[in-house]
């Protein structure tokens, strides 16, 4: 089966200490290098996701900005 250009799928075990070893070419895609901290987020009904490294850095910066909103009575929204 010929997969959409930019989707992939890859398997991974578990082992005994629950940690996964990230396949080699997953990790060459997304650039995941040895120190690398990434990112689980998890739901119960959904599974887990990996977001790209980046993504969180940019959430974290734009919701710590000094441009933060505030609204007519000066409190934050």
């Amino acid at each position: 089966m010929k997969t959409p250009k930019g989707k992939y799928a890859w398997t991974a075990t578990v082992g005994e200490k629950g940690q996964i070893v990230i396949p080699k070419q997953a990790r060459e895609v997304f650039g995941i290098r040895p120190g690398d901290t990434l990112l689980l987020l998890g739901d119960e009904k959904r599974g887990i996701a990996i977001p790209p490294q980046g993504s969180f850095a940019n959430l974290f910066q734009s919701a710590f900005s000094d441009e933060a909103e505030t609204d007519s009575e000066g409190g934050s929204k």
